[in-house]
């Protein structure tokens, strides 16, 4: 069975014969059900560097590639753009006393963090590595994320 439907089907409750429901940690429940954020610096991604695409913890859809990631000085994952413009969905935020736009994945309907007019290309997404799962390039494939390595192809070796 495809990743992205066990993922959904899971976070549904949903479990399927030989299927296991995944397990949040503390965190990761805090982070994405409770619209939490997690400690800068001190987290899985804010330092990955290897190229592969982040998906969403909850439903298993692609949201970031590491094409689009860079370092943004605040110890948390940072991208660019989102890998498909639907993936994500954005709205106000006045939490904490602050004026923000949070990010939620759509199919999971979880949050991931927030956006800001403040990175290289205009926009800064900055999200909590406790809402990903990072997919690195070597096993996109066998993950059930192949047509996303095109991504990651040279195209000058075509």
């Amino acid at each position: 069975m495809k990743p992205l439907l066990c993922a959904v089907l899971a976070a549904a409750g949903i479990a399927l014969a030989g299927e296991q429901s995944p397990v949040l940690t503390p965190i990761q429940h805090h982070v994405t059900a409770e619209c939490g954020t997690e400690p800068p610096f001190k987290n899985e991604y804010w330092d990955n560097h290897r190229d592969g695409i982040y998906v969403c913890l909850v439903s298993g859809r692609p949201l970031f590639s590491s094409k689009d990631k860079f370092d943004s000085g605040t110890g948390w994952p940072s991208f660019t753009r989102p890998i498909q413009a639907d993936a994500v969905t954005e709205k106000s935020d006045a939490s904490h006393g602050m004026a923000r736009t949070e990010v939620r994945s759509v199919a999971g309907d979880s949050h991931l963090g927030h956006v800001f007019p403040d990175g290289p290309t205009g926009t800064r997404f900055c999200i909590n590595s406790a809402a990903l799962r990072f997919i690195p390039v070597a096993d996109l494939e066998k993950s059930g994320y192949a047509e996303f390595k095109k991504l990651f192809e040279n195209p000058a070796a075509k």
